[in-house]
C-alpha cells in the first residue's frame, strides 16, 4: 500500500471513528432514558444506570399516565396533526404561487415574508398573548393551533426552491391538455414533490411535538396542558423519582423516533435529491 492510499484508509477510519462517537454521544441519552423509565425505584438506587432492568416493570409509566400525561400526550397529538396539515396546505399554495405565477410585487412579498424569520419567537409573544386574551381564546385548543397554521416562511421558501426546480415543460404540457392551476398543483407538481412534502411533515411534526413556550403561555390549565408542558410539571412533582421522569420523558421521545423510522427514506430522498440539483 503506497502513501496516498495509506493516508486516504487514515481518514476513512477517523471519519468512521468520529462519526461513531457522535452517534453513541446521542443515542446514549434515549438509552439511558429507556433503561431507567423500565426500572424499580429500588434498582435505581442501588445499580449503575447501564444495567439491564431485572425484572422490567411498567409501572412507572401507568403512573404518569395516570396522573394526566395520557391527556397531554392526545392534546399534543391533535395540536400537531392540525398544525402540519394546515401548515403543508398554505404552504404548498403559497409556494406554487411564488415560484409559478406572475403578479405585481410577487418577488418583493416573498423576501419580505422570508424576513420575518429574522424576527425571534419572543418578540410576538406578547402580541400573541394579548390578541388571544382580547378574542377570550385563552386555555383553547384555538390558542395553541391558530397562530401555526397559516404557514411559515422556512417551509414556503423550501417548496418554492423545490417548485421552481420541476421542468417548466411538464406544467406547460398539462396547460395544454386543459389542466388548470390548482390540477397541476395537485396532479403534477405535488406528487413530484412527494420527498420534500415528507421532509416538511417531519420538520413540522418534531418542531411542534416539542413546542413549549407557547402552549405553557396560550394553555397554562390541565385541560390543554401538552406533553412538553406536563414533563416539565412531572420534574417539580417527582423531584427526586427519576424513574417517573424518565418515563415520562421516554413517552414524549418515542413518537419521534418512530416517525424518523417511519420516513427516514423519504428524508434521505429529499437530501440527495438536493445535493444532485
Amino acid at each position: 500500500m503506497n502513501s496516498d492510499n495509506r493516508r486516504a484508509a487514515v481518514r476513512s477510519v477517523a471519519a468512521y471513528v468520529l462519526l461513531v462517537a457522535g452517534a453513541l454521544l446521542t443515542v446514549a441519552p434515549l438509552v439511558l432514558s429507556a433503561l431507567t423509565a423500565v426500572k424499580t425505584p429500588g434498582q435505581f438506587a442501588s445499580e449503575s444506570a447501564l444495567t439491564p432492568p431485572h425484572p422490567v416493570t411498567l409501572d412507572n409509566f401507568r403512573t404518569v399516565l395516570d396522573q394526566g400525561l395520557g391527556r397531554a400526550v392526545a392534546v399534543t397529538a391533535l395540536m400537531t396533526v392540525c398544525i402540519t396539515c394546515g401548515q403543508l396546505l398554505t404552504s404548498i399554495l403559497a409556494a406554487y404561487a411564488f415560484a409559478r405565477t406572475r403578479f405585481p410585487g410577487r418577488d418583493l412579498l416573498f423576501w419580505v415574508y422570508l424576513g420575518t424569520m429574522m424576527v425571534p419567537s419572543a418578540v410576538t409573544l406578547i402580541p400573541l398573548y394579548l390578541m388571544f386574551a382580547k378574542l377570550g381564546w385563552l386555555n383553547s385548543f384555538w390558542a395553541l393551533v391558530l397562530p401555526f397554521m397559516f404557514g411559515s416562511p422556512y417551509a414556503i421558501f423550501l417548496l418554492r426552491q423545490y417548485f421552481r426546480a420541476i421542468p417548466v415543460e411538464l406544467i406547460d404540457a398539462a396547460r395544454m391538455d386543459g389542466a388548470t392551476t390548482l390540477d397541476i398543483l395537485v396532479h403534477v407538481v405535488v406528487p413530484m414533490s412527494k420527498p420534500i412534502l415528507a421532509t416538511l411533515t417531519v420538520i413540522t411534526l418534531v418542531s411542534q411535538w416539542n413546542s413549549f413556550m407557547w402552549p405553557l403561555v396560550a394553555a397554562s390549565g390541565p385541560k390543554w396542558q401538552v406533553l412538553t408542558v406536563a414533563t416539565a410539571n412531572m420534574q417539580t412533582q417527582y423531584n427526586s423519582q427519576w424513574t417517573l421522569i424518565m418515563a415520562a420523558t421516554t413517552l414524549a421521545i418515542a413518537p419521534l423516533v418512530v416517525l424518523f423510522v417511519v420516513f427516514q427514506r423519504q428524508v434521505l430522498r429529499s437530501i440527495a435529491w438536493t445535493g444532485l440539483k
